[in-house]
């Protein structure tokens, strides 16, 4: 009997240990609570470029990512702003993202609340990673990905509803532009270490979102 639960105790350790050998990342919902990733930049984006299929796309392809590695267990959110267009009143992106803190997969913090998230965040490549834990690619990569889908101003609103900097409210890869934030805060210009407002894409679609170093990737945080 002795000898049978220490074989179950040992077969249990090692599924454990399988998983983290596995990739399983340290956000894993364990014991009941919530997984800890909170906050992770897409590892890929839809590939039609800045057509995310509007807001509730994008969200649920941030609920898609985050379900697929463990972190399914929060209400996942897109990092994006859309402009006032027809019926459809403009929404902010701090204003859909929760209240904080979020942390990465690793279990670092990024940010306490929306006001430091905006004021004083510790963004960087290394911060910034995927739901998977794997870094993006940004200034000095190849090819570099650091063009982060927002369409928003630096203090996370949107732009005036004559300046449409969200490819359409997100449903076009074609005509329109996008705003982008960096997430390792490089690159050049005046803007260039905003994680969240750089500069405006050349178009919409997915060769234009690549050629201005981008990828279609977008900044998802949950909610809970």
């Amino acid at each position: 009997m002795k000898m049978r639960i220490f074989m179950h105790v040992v077969a249990v350790w090692v599924a454990l240990a399988g998983l983290g050998g596995q990739g399983a990342p340290p956000s894993r919902e364990m014991g009941g609570k919530k997984s800890v990733t909170t906050f992770f930049v897409a590892s890929r984006g839809p590939g039609r470029g800045g057509d995310l299929g509007g807001l509730t796309g994008a969200d649920a392809h941030c609920q898609a990512l985050a379900t697929a590695e463990g972190s399914g267990d929060h209400t996942w959110r897109a990092y994006l702003s859309t402009v006032a267009m027809g019926n459809q009143p403009a929404m902010n992106a701090r204003d859909r993202i929760g209240k904080g803190p979020w942390y990465n997969a690793e279990g670092t913090l990024v940010a306490a609340n929306v006001d430091e998230l905006h004021r004083d965040n510790t963004f960087a490549k290394e911060l910034a990673v995927t739901e998977k834990l794997d870094p993006v690619n940004g200034v000095g990569d190849t090819p570099n990905m650091h063009d982060i889908l927002t369409g928003s101003r630096p203090d996370g609103t949107s732009f005036a509803s004559g300046e449409d900097l969200t490819c359409a409210n997100w449903t076009s890869s074609g005509a329109g532009r996008a705003q982008v934030g960096h997430h390792d805060r490089r690159g050049q210009g005046a803007a260039a270490s905003s994680w969240n407002s750089a500069h405006a894409s050349r178009g919409c679609s997915q060769p234009d979102l690549v050629s201005t170093g981008g990828a279609g990737l977008i900044y998802c945080f949950a909610i809970d």
